[in-house]
């Protein structure tokens, strides 16, 4: 146990806040490409969205009555709970199947879909033309209990606490606090099942909402099996982003992986692939079924249905070879490859649903403005510098201390 730590655990409430203060200091470099990239954006997008609450949302924003969902809905929130999926996924895998081999990324990966969950909640707080009314669907108001949105609302609310109670043993290492850390270890497994069953809703329900928009999804993108598609593409989404993720956390964070932790990474990551493989090979069947039943075929000689096949060939049936190949002659890298190139599949598709094929036939077609993306990227760059902060700080990623191995 490190000094600060024996500070956290004294009853002295000054010793404790004297600790707290000491974590907020910056530690590290600060002249590193990706800070001097990100600080001047988010002061902008800060700046952008201090306007946007003043003025209101067209000031910064080129969504209409007729496209209401912009760039923040489409990518931020629809995109980015795709990519926090791979955290329902381990634990799953590491808690009702008891898969072991994947327990050392399990805290990295609530991590990452706890705050995914959190700020692109602060995301579509920004694409309301009223902000205050956020609570309308959580409490049924103007919607109705039966609604999709309802549920949605519910799910992504009671996924963020079962998260945070996931996550919350890590936290309690960090402050020392040995009598928390034994109540909120023994509240693990039922978070986890909690979340687990809330997340695969959460998934399939962003995929309802697209059910009532038939007549205004390009046909290629709507079906009747979009809540499905969701749920499907959210596994090998979450995992991928679990690969990339872990590939940059390897040579950013080396310091705080143990030996025995750095020697099973190729390991992970060669059967991360093989589900990955799995999995897109479902959505791919499936995805063919709907075409053949729809009987499309007439709208692939557009320009749609050329973009329509390039996610489909490009991003989905390619790196669904590629993890397959990979995986059976063990090629790491060509793993990390098929990872990235699904991460811009699961975009192009999100952004599609959402944005690209919804109203394709339009006069005048939604462009997100300049100040949209900034803001766009304001949200992920803050996530970023919160997710370095933690774990430059708790063991996310580093052993446990020895005393905590005596609540699991």
């Amino acid at each position: 146990m490190n000094n600060n730590q024996q500070i956290a655990l004294d009853n002295d409430g000054k010793s404790i806040w004297k600790f707290l203060a000491g974590e907020m200091k910056p530690r590290g470099k600060w002249f590193t490409p990706f800070n001097i990239i990100s600080v001047p954006i988010i002061l902008l997008g800060l700046a952008l969205i201090v306007i946007r609450f003043w003025k209101g949302l067209g000031e910064v924003s080129n969504v209409t009555q007729e496209v209401p969902w912009g760039l923040w809905k489409g990518f931020n929130v629809v995109t980015g709970v795709a990519f926090a999926g791979g955290a329902y996924v381990l634990t799953f895998m590491v808690y009702i199947l008891n898969m072991r081999k994947y327990h050392s990324i399990i805290r990295v990966t609530v991590l990452n879909g706890f705050l995914a969950y959190a700020f692109y909640a602060g995301a579509l707080v920004l694409d309301l033309g009223r902000p205050w009314h956020i609570f309308n669907p959580i409490i049924g108001n103007s919607f109705g209990a039966s609604s999709v949105l309802f549920l949605v609302a519910w799910h992504f609310l009671l996924y963020m606490v079962a998260q945070l109670i996931e996550f919350s043993p890590t936290i309690a290492e960090w402050l020392g606090a040995r009598r928390a850390h034994k109540i909120l270890s023994g509240m693990t497994m039922a978070a986890v099942i909690f979340g687990i069953t809330l997340s695969m809703l959460h998934q399939s329900g962003l995929g309802a909402l697209f059910l009532m928009a038939k007549e205004k999804i390009h046909p290629l993108w709507y079906n009747e099996f979009i809540p499905v598609m969701f749920l499907v593409s959210s596994i090998f989404a979450g995992l991928s982003m679990v690969i990339f993720e872990g590939s940059i956390s390897d040579k950013v964070f080396f310091d705080q992986i143990s030996e025995q932790n750095k020697k099973a990474q190729n390991g992970i990551i060669r059967g991360l692939s093989k589900i990955c493989a799995g999995t897109m090979f479902a959505y791919f069947f499936l995805q063919l079924l709907v075409f053949i039943h729809g009987q499309h075929w007439d709208l692939l000689n557009t320009g749609m249905g050329h973009w329509f096949l390039l996610e489909m060939l490009g991003f989905v049936l390619i790196p669904m070879i590629l993890f397959f190949v990979s995986y059976r002659n063990n090629n790491i890298t060509m793993i990390k490859v098929a990872a990235f190139l699904t991460m811009i599949g699961v975009i192009m598709n999100r952004l599609n649903v959402s944005i690209i094929g919804y109203r394709w036939d339009a006069a005048v077609r939604y462009v997100p403005s300049w100040m949209e993306v900034i803001v766009a990227l304001t949200v992920i760059f803050i996530q970023i510098w919160i997710f370095r902060w933690v774990i430059n700080r708790m063991p996310v990623l580093r052993d446990s201390p020895s005393w905590a191995n005596e609540h699991k």
